[in-house]
């Protein structure tokens, strides 16, 4: 009995540390860019995009698609960029271990 008590407090304890985290990461940001920073974009730890700048130098009304092209590709960076920081995070809470099915959610 003593076993799956402790088992219990330690699950309790790793839910607390993923919902402070989870708080934490609302104010983290990862900045991604495409067309050699042409194109830049920043995403919250909610996976929100909070900013989007595009150089001049790219805004062509006769090629509007590699515009529209390398704005996905930044946003993509930046969501990758934000995954591995939550990666980072989350394998600090659970010293490195993978526990299937345990993820960050928002």
């Amino acid at each position: 009995m003593g076993l799956n008590m402790n088992f219990l407090k330690q699950a309790q304890e790793l839910q607390e540390k993923i919902k402070k985290m989870q708080a934490e990461l609302v104010n983290k940001e990862a900045a991604g860019s495409a067309g050699g920073d042409m194109v830049k974009a920043v995403v919250n730890g909610k996976h929100e995009v909070v900013e989007i700048k595009i150089s001049k130098e790219v805004v062509n009304p006769d090629d509007k698609e590699m515009l529209e092209d390398l704005v996905v590709a930044a946003v993509n960076d930046a969501m990758h960029k934000m995954d591995e920081t939550v990666k980072l995070e989350m394998s600090k809470i659970t010293g490195g271990l993978n526990i299937p099915g345990l993820e960050v959610p928002f």
